[in-house]
């Protein structure tokens, strides 16, 4: 009877991560890990997948471009600089920047993952990138960290028109799901008072079937707005890293 085979985890070339990152590295077990969704891990013992990463990437990220942010707009409020970094590392942008960079093709996931359109799935996708973050974080220190920020995300976006842009509560609210892969927001109407002339409405927007904001207004699309404000308030609350 012949030996058992063992499983070989997948690899990723040093090349490629080093173009990637836009410098060179050190150790490649951080960034191998930071690639390894956890679909791999389900029939084989293929090591740690990237969700620890991620969560330290996510926070890295974070103070990285709030100490940005304060410092490139000296004259802004709290409120504003929440709203533009928010905007610059919500689940959705990041995602796009990750498949601009070629991430998707780098992510070492199950077949069935990849047959299901895993290397394009946003909240995959935003993953790997903060998760490559984290990776960069232990291997090189916090410099690095700043570099790839600046050279791999910052360096394409114009921030004073970001800063400019009107707020769609809405908008940010399906982009902020959408990242983190949860199904598209459900607006309701709770309520409608006064008369015909002066109507109010009350709207509740659910999301995952939960009620997770409410708006009253004099318009439907005033009340939404309002609901997908309080709904984005309660998700930062509940997820302060992100």
């Amino acid at each position: 009877m012949g030996e058992r085979a063992v499983f070989s985890p997948p690899r990723v070339a040093r090349e490629d991560i080093e173009a990637l990152v836009g410098m060179p590295v050190r150790a490649m077990e951080p960034y191998e890990q930071a690639l390894r969704h956890r679909s791999l891990l389900a029939n084989h013992a293929a090591g740690e997948s990237n969700e620890r990463l991620e969560f330290l990437g996510d926070a890295v990220l974070d103070f990285i471009m709030a100490e940005y942010l304060y410092r490139r707009f000296p004259q802004a409020d709290e409120g504003f600089l929440t709203r533009l970094r928010s905007r610059i590392v919500s689940g959705q942008a990041l995602a796009e920047r990750a498949a601009e960079l070629g991430l998707g093709d780098m992510i070492l996931m199950s077949g069935a993952m990849h047959r299901d359109g895993g290397r394009d799935s946003a909240a995959i996708l935003a993953d790997a990138l903060e998760a490559v973050i984290a990776a960069l974080y232990l291997d090189l220190g916090e410099r690095a960290v700043r570099e790839f920020v600046q050279n791999k995300i910052l360096a394409r976006l114009d921030l004073e028109d970001l800063a400019n842009l009107k707020d769609n509560h809405k908008s940010l609210l399906l982009e902020y799901v959408q990242g983190i892969g949860w199904p598209q927001p459900v607006y309701c109407v709770a309520r409608e008072e006064g008369p015909p002339h002066d109507r109010v409405f009350t709207i509740d927007v659910l999301l995952r079937d939960e009620p997770y904001g409410r708006g009253r207004a004099q318009s439907k699309k005033k009340a939404e707005q309002k609901a997908a404000a309080e709904a984005l308030d309660r998700l930062h609350r509940e997820s302060p890293s992100r």
